[in-house]
């Protein structure tokens, strides 16, 4: 829940900033579980920015303020939490490490500068990780890893950097090791290796800054070396290798100056050991922050275009420059009303501004393309659910504002008098689809109201309205991400139930027959008299229909042969034997009977409905299913379970390729009924471990199988 007022526990007001090189901007990113909203609500407490540090399993953090968030003990969605240490402004930007909630990811890598990866020193990572770490690479983010959970009797540091450099590869290197306590297995501190001074927390923090023991010069001069060459390989001098090789002593400040301008650059990845619940670390990992970590004047700034499309020059970071923010998270509180979390990339947004807020591109998804001038209110510092007001946000700066009317995730919010857009980042599909009921009248409303919030904050989940099998289906990312839908919609007041989902199937006959249709009533009056007799044959798949007169002599008179026709087509919407559309016949109308008083449009659209049922039942009706096109993408190694999975889905597997974005990755490419998709997404992460990806196009419709077909007349008929 948001508040405007300070929760418990946040000490002093919120942090302004002039400047944008005093700003950072860093998401944390790693497996679920790895510690990071842990570690966030430990750099609050240690920075002073909270009292006292909330936990997970009490569900106190400041991130994890999402009810379902707290229900589950993990994150779902990103969070902001600003920081402020040696003068600069840390934004940190706590996202979510399970695949479900990759939308909340990839806005938290949108709003950022910098990924500061969480590793666990007890669980390693996921290979979803070192995927994400290859998209950073592709995008030059510079990244940094935190080696998290050293007090846990299982926590293996060493283990955990071979690991980072086995994944993530060259420049992987720690600037410090941990020091182990009196008891030999508690840390209680950390040995720098380009100073060659130990950090003590036995007496919490700040750390004691000293000389090392004797016993742990050693493990500092084999580690320091090889850092140092890792540094000077990546050193603008060019004759700094030369001297250090020659036996030079490399003067502290240089190594420092020369690492901290490469991490900068996206071309090394310093690890640091740190312990949430010790201390351990915290105050050097905040440093390191600041101190390697680009401001946002150094980072490249999205492209612009105009409203219309029409190309603008490149953006830059200045407070004075053209307004240009973007909504990174909308969300919708029942107390505040909508809020949304915005990065500002150039100028200043101001309270009591005009601006222009733009949405384009995302129609497919359930958001129309929207304009509309609208007056910011209030500019908030947000803290996970706190909203602290500040007089502007500055370009470079992250902030948050209340009661747009129509702001949506990925939206951009500029100058009125000159509106400009950010093209949307890269979302991935959502390809589970939950079919949702409300139980009453009154719950289809606030379904309705619910759902609109709903999809305006999450550009990864889909709305979906079919109108042939007359269900409401949600499109999710997976089964947490559609739990976490599901709650929110409930917690929102609505009573709805899940059923199973349908897929529109089609209908058509296998063979030609004759049908004959004669509507007849006579009830005082004037009555109804219509009678046709049809030829039906089957086309070829996706020819679609066609309607043939072939009446000779006037035995339907030439006005009521559009009748015939509106009442097979008509017929063919229905269905003729499961409920679903009928395709690709041709109907041709040959002979029938009219009578010159009772015959009317009505009896013989009656008529020809009944003619197309009479022939179908000599047809040899069949149903349709559709198949996609399916092309997955997997490690190496789960090319042939995946493979055998499609074959086991009665799927064509087409052929597989090496995947050209992606080295150690194979596209696999095959042909699947789309009955059989209903819970890919969930299967597949199961059997990739949760990096493998598909995506799916309608190819064309097949005949069902027998058996199958057969099951679905049967739930036709027993359907209420």
């Amino acid at each position: 829940m948001a508040q405007k007022n300070q929760e418990k526990g946040v000490t002093g007001g919120a942090p302004v900033v002039t400047e944008p090189g005093r700003v950072r901007n860093v998401v944390l990113v790693g497996h679920s579980g790895a510690g990071k909203t842990t570690l966030v609500e430990a750099l609050l407490a240690a920075s002073g920015t909270i009292g006292r540090a909330g936990t997970v399993s009490d569900g106190t953090t400041v991130c994890d303020h999402d009810p379902a968030a707290v229900r589950q003990q993990r994150s779902v969605s990103l969070a902001c939490a600003p920081l402020v240490h040696s003068g600069v402004k840390v934004n940190l930007l706590d996202t979510p490490g399970y695949g479900d909630f990759v939308g909340e990811l990839r806005a938290g890598l949108r709003a950022a500068d910098a990924a500061l990866f969480v590793v666990s020193a007890v669980d390693g990572m996921d290979m979803a990780t070192a995927a994400l770490w290859e998209e950073c690479a592709a995008v030059d983010m510079p990244r940094a890893v935190a080696v998290s959970r050293l007090d846990h009797p299982r926590g293996d540091f060493d283990e955990a950097v071979a690991l980072c450099q086995r994944v993530f590869g060259d420049n992987v290197l720690p600037l410090y090791l941990p020091m182990l306590g009196d008891d030999g297995e508690s840390v209680a501190g950390l040995m720098g290796l380009i100073t060659r001074r130990v950090f003590d927390y036995s007496a919490g923090l700040p750390a004691t800054v000293r000389e090392p023991d004797p016993e742990h010069l050693p493990a500092i001069l084999e580690a320091r070396n090889e850092l140092i060459e890792g540094i000077i390989a990546e050193s603008e001098d060019e004759t700094l290798m030369d001297r250090y090789l020659g036996g030079e002593e490399i003067d502290t400040e240089v190594l420092v100056t020369d690492l901290e301008k490469a991490v900068a650059r996206g071309h090394f990845y310093p690890v640091v050991p740190v312990c949430a619940e010790t201390g351990v670390g915290l105050d050097v990992l905040l440093d390191g922050l600041v101190a390697a970590f680009p401001s946002p004047l150094e980072h490249e700034l999205p492209a612009v275009t105009g409203v219309d499309g029409s190309p603008r020059p490149p953006l830059s970071c200045d407070p004075d420059g053209p307004l240009v923010a973007e909504v990174v998270k909308t969300t919708v509180d029942r107390h505040v009303g909508r809020v949304s979390l915005v990065r500002v990339f150039s100028g200043t947004l101001r309270p009591d501004l005009v601006v222009h807020v733009s949405g384009h591109g995302m129609a497919e998804r359930g958001h129309p393309d929207h304009d509309a001038d609208e007056r910011v209110g209030h500019v908030y510092s947000p803290l996970g659910a706190t909203l602290r007001e500040v007089p502007a946000a500055i370009a470079g700066d992250i902030c948050a504002i209340t009661k747009s009317g129509t702001a949506e995730t990925g939206d951009t919010v500029s100058a009125k008098d000159d509106p400009l857009l950010i093209a949307p980042w890269e979302m991935p599909e959502p390809l589970l689809p939950v079919a949702i009921v409300a139980k009453s009248r009154a719950d289809e409303d606030a379904l309705a109201r619910n759902l609109g919030r709903l999809v305006a904050g999450d550009p990864t989940l889909r709305l979906e309205r079919n109108p042939e099998t007359h269900q409401l289906v949600l499109w999710c990312m997976g089964e947490a991400h559609a739990d976490v839908v599901l709650d929110r919609l409930r917690t929102g007041g609505v009573e709805l139930e899940t059923e199973p989902v349908r897929v529109s199937l089609r209908e058509t006959l296998t063979a030609p027959a004759r049908g004959h249709g004669r509507h007849v009533k006579q009830s005082g009056g004037h009555g109804q008299y219509a009678v046709c007799d049809i030829e039906v044959e089957p086309l070829p798949r996706g020819t679609g229909f066609e309607f043939v007169d072939k009446v000779v002599g006037g035995a339907v008179p030439h006005n009521y042969i559009p009748s015939v026709e509106k009442g097979v087509r008509a017929q063919m919407e229905r269905g003729l034997v499961a409920g679903h559309p009928v395709v690709d016949l041709r109907v041709t109308l040959v002979d029938g009977k009219a009578h010159s008083v009772d015959s009317s449009d009505a009896a013989f659209q009656t008529a020809g409905a009944l003619a197309l049922r009479d022939a179908a039942e000599k047809g040899q009706p069949t149903l349709l299913e559709p198949v996609d096109e399916v092309t997955v993408r997997v490690p190496d190694g789960s090319v042939g379970a995946v493979m055998g999975d499609l074959s086991g889905r009665r799927g064509r597997v087409l052929g597989t390729e090496p995947d050209p974005d992606a080295e150690g990755r194979t596209l696999v490419r095959a042909e699947v009924p789309a009955t059989e998709l209903l819970r890919y997404a969930v299967e597949l992460r199961s059997m990739t471990s949760g990096t493998g990806t598909f995506r799916r196009e309608f190819a064309r419709y097949e005949p069902m199988p027998a058996h199958l077909a057969e099951q679905v007349r049967k739930e036709h008929t027993t359907r209420p």
